[in-house]
Order: C-alpha cells, then structure tokens, then sequence
C-alpha cells in the first residue's frame, strides 16, 4: 500500500513523445528537484517500470526479471530491492506491466550503481525486449 501513492504518481505523469521508443535508456534528464534526503532515515528509491514487445513474451520478459533479480547480488550499492507485475484493475497502467525499485542509501550509491559494468550489461540485454520504460528516483518521506 505504502508504494500504491508513488506507483500512481509515475503513471499519471506518463506522457511518452514516441510509444514504442527505448531511448530512455540512454538518454540523462536534469532536474531542479532537490538532491538531498529529507530526513536523515529517508532512503532514495529508484523506481522503474517496464512494458514489453509482443515479442519477448514470455521468454525474453522473463530474462529480463531474472537478470534484474541478480543485480542486488553483483552491486553492493543497492539497499534493498523488490519488484511486481501489474495487478490493478483500475486499467490505468498504460501498457507497463513490471515494477522494479530498487533502494539506495545514498546519492553516492546511486552514482556508482547507474554506470556500473553489471547495471550497463542488463540495460544492454533488456533493451531488445524493452517497448517503453519509465524511471522516477524519489527520497521516501514519511
């Protein structure tokens, strides 16, 4: 329930120039947001949805999971991490099916996780099964 707020926020906010693109995978955006925890137990989440080609079902989705799955045990960086496929019956999902947050402690951490050699070889193998992708880091707050 806790990421039910969060989930709604990135599908609302959802507004792709070009369906069906992956360049989100490469592509840097900068942001006026603060950079900062907002309280000293606050954890930095990165939250990453994905939809998938026709095509990648349901071997090519299913690498993708498992090799997601992996990160946490190749990248000490990463806090935590959990991730879903869709199950809600409001029909506002927009073709995402699986959710990833992955969870840091630091700005630090997410610095060395992004351009790690294993993070770079999963975007590489995740991008031929990839239809869209969308990615929101936020600080939690309670």
């Amino acid at each position: 329930m806790r990421y039910l707020l969060p989930l709604l926020f990135l599908l609302a906010c959802n507004t792709p120039d070009q369906p069906g693109t992956n360049d989100a995978l490469t592509e840097t955006t900068t942001t006026t947001a603060p950079m900062m925890a907002e309280t000293p137990d606050s954890l930095l989440r990165h939250a990453v949805l994905f939809s998938f080609k026709e095509s990648a079902y349901p071997a090519g989705a299913k690498a993708v999971e498992d090799a997601f799955r992996e990160l946490p045990n190749k990248i000490p960086e990463i806090h935590d991490f959990e991730w879903g496929t869709n199950n809600s019956p409001e029909g506002l999902d927009q073709g995402y099916t699986h959710l990833f947050f992955v969870t840091f402690k630091s700005e630090e951490d997410r610095a060395a996780y992004l351009p790690h050699p294993d993070h770079l070889a999963f975007v590489e193998a995740l991008k031929p099964h990839l239809d869209q992708v969308l990615v929101l880091d936020y600080w939690t707050q309670r």
